[in-house]
Parts: C-alpha cells; structure tokens; sequence
C-alpha cells in the first residue's frame, strides 16, 4: 500500500484538531517516556485539555503569545499542545539564553504568559521584571507566580477554532543584521513537516526513538507534530538534557532503535566505552544542526558498524525541514535529496539556476516555510527571506545528478557551537556595551568537541585598561553559555577592507594560524 495514502492529509487543519485526531486513534498507546514514567496518548490528550482550561483562566487568549522556557520534560508537549488548544501562539526559548537575550523576546514577542521549571524561574522572572507578563512554574509556586500543576487541575478546555494559516509558533532566531528576530510559522507550515518527514520513512513503525534535543528548538515543535501524522506511532524516550553516559544507559535499557543528535553530541559518545555497550537495537541516527564531519561519521562506521548515520538540512524558515536522507541511502558529505514536497534550486549570483554540480546558494520552496519576520514589514528586502516563493538561505550548495545537495560553505558569518547557531553580531553588540571597548569583530574556529568555537577580536577606546580576561568574563555575564567567547584578543585595530568594513576574512585566517 502506497504510505502516503495511510496518513493525515499534511495541510488543511490546525494543529489542535489534528492532536484531537491522532489521541482518538491511538489513545491507549503509551507514547512517551520520561524519567522512568510512562505516558499514553489518551494521559497526555487529557492533561493539555485541562492545562488549556487553566491558560484561559490565567488570561490567554486566541492570538497570544506564550513563552515556554523548559528544560525538557512531559510538560514541554502538553504545554505546546495546551496552547494550541485555545488558539494562542507557542513561543519556545531555550533555557541557554541569557537574562538580557530572554527579556528581547519577550519584549519583542509580546508574549503575556511564561512557563519555566524551576531551576530557570529565577532568571525568567528577573527578565519579565517591569513587563506586563505572568510567569508560571512546575511544581509548587509562592507569590506572583503561577504553578503549572495548579492550572492542569481543572476541567477539560473545549477545542478554540482555528485557521491552518494562521499563526502556530513564534520562533526566535538570530540575524548577522541584528537582534534575534522572530519567525512565524503557521499550523500549516509545521503540520506539513511533521507529515513530510513521516512520509519520507526515516522513522519505521512502532519505532523506539531517543530525544536529547532541546524541544525548544523548531525540531522539537516538529517532534511534538509528529505523532499527528503517524500510521503507527512510535514511543518517544525522553532526555531532560544530553548527557553521554544517560545516553548509553536509555538505548540499553529501553532498546531504542533510532533517534537524532548534532555532531558534537556524536563526538562525545566516541569518547564513550561503546564497545563496552550493548547497541545491537540501534540501527539509525540522524545528525543535523551542523555539518557532520567525515572524520566522525568515519569513526562511527568503524566502531559502530550497523548504526546508520544520515545528514538532514533545513533552518527556522523552512520549518526545520527542507532535505532529508532516506534509510539506507546516505552519501558521505550531502544531507540528502529534497524532503517530499520540497523543493529545492541552486541559484546563481545572476539570479538564474546553476547547472547540476556548480555551487550557488540554496533555494527552499515548500508548504513549511514562514509566513515571514515578525515586525518586519521590510523583511521581503533583505537577503534571507521569501522572494517569488523561494527562501534563500545565505548557504553555499551544489545540487549533484540526483538531486542529493551538498552544503559547502555559508554566505551568512553564522558560528555552529555545538549544533547551536551563534550570530556574531549578537556577540559584538554585547561587547560594544562595555565601556572600554571601541570595536568588535567575532569570527569562528574549527574546534573538535563542539564543530566551531566563538573568537573575539576587540579594539579597546584610547586610555583603557580592560584586559582580554575581563572582557571573557563580561562576555559570560551578558551572552548565553553556547554564545559567550572563550577566547578574546586584544588588537590595536581591527583590519578592514577596502570599503571600511570588518575584514572577517582576514581575521579567520589570523584564527587559523
């Protein structure tokens, strides 16, 4: 039987009642695990209708934005799920981000509600200081705050309507051009991933799948949709966060089959006992986030011969899905062929397509891509964003005979750390603060445990004193653990190029040697 015809149609219906679909098929099944606790469809279903009930009485409405803040756990889903329910906007921030970076998004989002856990409450109420949002927290709250547990307990939330184009998630994400800027997805555009990367078969039936990826991220939203569109879900094994041992331990004792990492993550297990382990019930992983280097890849193949890796590509703006590789049909160096229903071109500097083989910039046209830049009216002028239908991505791409793509550069000055994008402008706005310092250039270096390390170059004002140590310790305070620089270098001055501004060039070279 053709799979496509087995599953719910990709677009068409918001998320919420396609959630309503999916629990009514498969409610007794246990789906997630977390922490030693099992959780079924029905629990699950149950739980988000009354967290529902309890975000309405706390003041959310249709449209609103509600920041979840989490390390990960059940109530991630729920949450997502509950906010769906009553037509308000998932807004997910990763619990690395920094008090100042925090209170950006909510400023920006105007988000009225925020959910947290509370080894992040501290933070998240400092942020929310002076705004007009309420905060709520798992577990027991005192005070202002709100407990999570208390707004679950309560009747069932009847289902809001909703339109498929309408706005689903608010994600943040950064930009070589500014503060982190908010992308807007719609039911639609993340119902058709879901369904896209469902069809696509890298997750076979009934399957065993290990999470350690921040839901924060678009591909933990994807994660959460997924299920909507399966023909025979699978059981997820949750990971609060990634930890190499944990990780182990989980494929052994609940014979996990599949899962997804980022390289650095792949990186820290081969430095794990693996022979010493039991993971005969693994047979595919599927790393993304970052390019996968060979020399992992080939360690892995070595050590773990009947563990499948395979590459995928995509971004926020394309709703974390744009290629993916089929099982069993990997090449070394692509991240796959077009994801089903996905489409993608090579464009010339001329703006005409580059013949199969050339590199250009990657082109992604799809039912998942963002609406657009929130508050940005002139988002459809700069580069990055929806032209004639198509996203450019600022990456560097070749196309080869069948259609597999090959990222082999980026156009954009993005640092990968770790599977985590860090914008260096981000980084050098931050430094710019500090009273000492006249300029700031921040470029990468290849690093073996986390794929790039941030490098700050800095330009000190005439007369000061601040040494490179301080300026690393005034970088940890004000930027996200993934963002801060490790390493900071004094220069008399910051070489530019012919048109006055930042040689990056120049200075990754000056990185390198």
């Amino acid at each position: 039987m053709d799979r496509s015809s087995m599953l719910t149609e990709p677009t068409g219906a918001a998320l919420s009642q396609l959630a309503e679909q999916a629990w009514a098929r498969f409610g007794g099944q246990s789906t997630l695990l977390f922490e030693g606790q099992q959780y079924t469809n029905a629990e699950l279903g149950a739980w988000s209708r009354r967290l529902g009930t309890g975000l309405r009485a706390a003041g959310v409405c249709p449209g609103d934005r509600v920041i979840v803040c989490m390390a990960n756990c059940p109530e991630v889903l729920v949450a997502y799920h509950a906010i769906w329910r009553i037509g308000a906007v998932v807004t997910p921030v990763l619990f690395l981000l920094s008090e100042d970076e925090l209170r950006h998004v909510l400023v920006d989002s105007g988000a009225v509600l925020a959910l947290t856990t509370p080894e992040f409450l501290a933070k998240v109420v400092a942020a929310a200081s002076g705004l007009d949002v309420r905060v709520a927290v798992t577990g027991p709250a005192s005070g202002d705050i709100l407990s999570l547990d208390e707004l679950a307990d309560g009747p069932e939330s009847p289902l809001a309507p909703r339109d498929p184009a309408d706005m689903a998630a608010l994600l943040y994400t950064g930009g070589t051009t500014g503060r982190a800027k908010g992308v807007v997805l719609s039911h639609d555009a993340l119902s058709f991933s879901a369904w896209s990367i469902t069809l696509a078969g890298t997750e076979q039936q009934d399957s065993v799948a290990l999470v350690p990826l921040p839901l924060a991220h678009v591909y933990g939203l994807m994660v959460s949709a997924m299920g909507l569109h399966a023909v025979h879900p699978g059981r997820v094994v949750l990971m609060r966060w990634f930890e190499p041992s944990a990780w182990l331990r989980l494929v052994e004792q609940e014979r996990v089959q599949t899962g997804a990492v980022v390289p650095t993550m792949l990186r820290l297990l081969l430095d794990q006992p693996l022979e010493d382990r039991d993971l005969s019930s693994l047979r595919r992983l599927g790393s993304g986030s970052a390019p996968l280097p060979r020399d992992v890849h080939a360690e892995w193949a070595r050590r773990v011969p009947n563990v499948e890796i395979t590459e995928g590509y995509g971004c926020t703006e394309t709703g974390a899905l744009a290629t993916c590789t089929p099982p069993g049909a990997y090449r070394i160096g692509s991240v796959g062929p077009a994801a089903p229903g996905v489409e993608l071109r090579i464009e010339l500097p001329d703006g005409s397509d580059a013949p199969t083989g050339a590199d250009g910039e990657v082109c992604v046209r799809s039912p998942s891509l963002m609406t657009g830049y929130w508050h940005a009216a002139d988002a459809g002028t700069e580069r990055g964003a929806v032209h004639d239908g198509w996203f450019h991505t600022g990456d560097v791409g070749r196309l080869d005979e069948d259609g597999y793509l090959y990222v082999v550069d980026r156009l954009k000055d993005v640092i990968i750390r770790g599977g985590f994008n860090v914008y260096p402008r981000d980084v050098e706005e931050v430094f710019m603060e500090h009273p000492d310092v006249a300029n700031c250039a921040v470029v990468g270096r290849r690093d073996p445990e986390h794929g790039e390390e941030v490098v700050a170059y800095v330009q000190l004002k005439a007369g000061a004193t601040a040494s490179a140590a301080a300026l690393r310790e005034f970088g940890r305070a004000h930027l996200s653990a993934v963002k801060y620089p490790r390493e900071v270098y004094l220069l008399e001055e910051l070489p530019l190029t012919s048109v006055g501004k930042l040689d990056r060039k120049a200075l990754r070279a000056r990185t390198r040697a």
